[in-house]
């Protein structure tokens, strides 16, 4: 059977219907970027409201003890933007779980999967359509989060910097390109564990768990002991865009008809 562009267009409004008649999960999914635009604007405050303060001197030589201690509250603003970065790529891994797990196991749950499976709908257009259906909603909140911690952040910090500080380069960048391969990843990886439990709220679990790396690199980056650039970051977008391939490989062999219908059946 060849494959058909209108099947996966069934498939995806099918599971975005269902994701809007979740209301749960989409409260779920509004709380991890309510945090990434606000945590930081509230730090970013606390270092325009006193930019003389002693403390921010010996926070902004900590990191740097070549830095003008003059321009200590504007370092320190870019160094914490820079460093949120990697938090801020939490939320294109996590929310894409949120919605995969739920949708692709809860096929199983429902006990829809072998009428879906015995329609003609092909595995790879139930893929396709179902991934779309995570991508697309996640890819839509990371950009308005970035919208909105862009506007929140010049409005805090204008008062010291008399200019934009987001979007600048990194951002951007960041935000276009390696944004939707963690997005992608974090879809991959959750598609793939349901397809092997077949249970969400387990293949949430199990899912979540590559969430810690980020974390780990967070850590890191406020503990002084990984410097975050533009550098760093395009590693880290080339290291996860072969995992990404890596995870195509893997779900072309994993998802078929038979496999399917024999361990969800």
């Amino acid at each position: 059977m060849s494959f058909s562009f209108a099947r996966v267009k069934a498939v995806l409004w099918k599971d975005l219907l269902e994701l809007r008649k979740n209301k749960g999960m989409l409260w779920s999914m509004l709380a991890l970027p309510s945090v990434i635009v606000l945590v930081p604007l509230g730090i970013v405050w606390t270092y325009v409201r006193d930019p003389h303060d002693p403390n921010l001197r010996a926070m902004a030589l900590y990191y740097d003890f070549t830095i003008n201690t003059d321009h200590a509250a504007r370092f320190l603003v870019d160094k914490v933007l820079s460093d949120w970065f990697v938090l801020y790529l939490v939320m294109p891994v996590f929310v894409p779980i949120l919605i995969s797990s739920h949708a692709v196991a809860g096929e199983k749950e429902k006990r829809t999967l072998e009428p879906l499976l015995s329609s003609p709908v092909t595995p790879l257009e139930l893929v396709i359509g179902k991934s779309l259906a995570s991508l697309i909603p996640s890819v839509a909140v990371c950009l308005i989060a970035f919208a909105c911690l862009c506007v929140g952040v010049d409005a805090v910090a204008w008062s010291l910097t008399k200019e934009l500080v987001l979007p600048n380069l990194m951002w951007t960048f960041g935000v276009l390109v390696i944004a939707p391969l963690f997005a992608f990843f974090g879809n991959g990886v959750a598609v793939l564990i349901s397809a092997r439990v077949g249970d969400s709220r387990l293949a949430q679990q199990l899912s979540g768990l590559f969430v810690l790396p980020l974390v780990g690199l967070a850590a890191g980056q406020f503990g002084g002991v990984l410097k975050a650039g533009p550098g760093y970051y395009a590693a880290l977008g080339a290291f996860v865009l072969l995992l990404d391939v890596g995870i195509l490989f893997a779900a072309r062999r994993l998802f078929d008809r038979e496999r399917l219908m024999s361990r969800w059946g």
